[in-house]
């Protein structure tokens, strides 16, 4: 495959990429680092991608197992507050989106602040939609493991975040 064909058959799903990246580490730095990585591995298999029926997917996964392979082998931080992470609706007041913005810093810092595997099923489960099934293939845990650390790190956040936001009351 030629540089002007592989443009056209992937460059359209930058977006997409870099969404699915955002979403899985957090941050828009990680976020790019991944996109290019993402490219680099397309590009180095060019190849063999004339056999490859649905684009989008294919970046899609390629992206994700990238993204999986970075949160398993580092302590991934998750604590950066980019503003491109907050999705507001259009009805609300200044008030709210201030409130909102700083409960998002909040719950991140709190995610940050677990343990590296209550972080990481939060991540996966909680944040990405991963089964326990998927979970249990990817960090090797039992689906009770997985179930009990889950809620602890839920119950944790939970605590945390009432008595980080608890006004007075």
């Amino acid at each position: 495959m030629d540089s002007v064909r592989f443009k056209e058959l992937f460059l359209p799903y930058y977006r997409r990429i870099y969404q699915v990246a955002f979403k899985m580490l957090g941050n828009s730095e990680d976020a790019e680092d991944m996109v290019q990585e993402t490219y680099i591995k397309l590009w180095e298999r060019r190849d063999e991608l004339s056999h490859v029926r649905n684009a989008e997917a294919f970046c899609t996964v390629i992206t994700r197992n990238l993204c999986l392979d970075k949160i398993r082998s580092t302590k991934y931080d998750t604590a950066s507050t980019d503003d491109e992470r907050i999705m507001l609706p259009d009805n609300e007041t200044p008030s709210d989106i201030v409130e909102r913005k700083d409960h998002n810093r909040l719950l991140y810092g709190l995610i940050n602040d677990l343990s590296d595997m209550q972080k990481k099923l939060i991540l996966l489960h909680d944040a990405n939609g991963y089964t326990l099934d998927e979970i249990e293939k990817i960090t090797g845990l039992t689906p009770i493991n997985i179930r009990v650390t889950l809620s602890r790190a839920r119950k944790k956040l939970r605590e945390q975040f009432i008595k980080h936001t608890a006004y007075g009351e």
